[in-house]
């Protein structure tokens, strides 16, 4: 079964990227490898321009499971940008909380 729309199938192996909440993406971003992270941003970014033109033509009422984890997918895709187009490494040294035991997701 499909976790993305139909149009969007290339990037199903990376399905787990979908992730409902930030706290969810920044955790999955600081256990995964340069590597993971890169093979993800390579395949989703080319898919971020068309992926944005198809999103603008959703309601956001009755939204599909399948494009709500598109709309997931590339929030995880912002989370990686930095460690991947910014830091070239995972974690930056004296930046903060580097591990998700300290991250605190902030309430309504």
């Amino acid at each position: 079964m499909a976790v993305l729309p139909a149009q969007f199938a290339s990037l199903e192996p990376f399905a787990e990227w979908a992730l409902p909440s930030e706290f969810d993406r920044y955790g999955k971003r600081i256990e995964s490898s340069m590597e993971d992270m890169q093979a993800f941003y390579d395949a989703a970014m080319p898919a971020l321009e068309s992926g944005t033109e198809y999103l603008k033509g959703v309601a956001l009422d009755g939204i599909s499971e399948e494009d709500r984890n598109l709309v997931w997918l590339f929030c995880s895709l912002v989370t990686v940008s930095f460690p991947i187009e910014a830091w070239r490494q995972a974690r930056v040294p004296d930046s903060g909380a580097s591990s998700i035991d300290v991250v605190v997701e902030p309430g309504p």
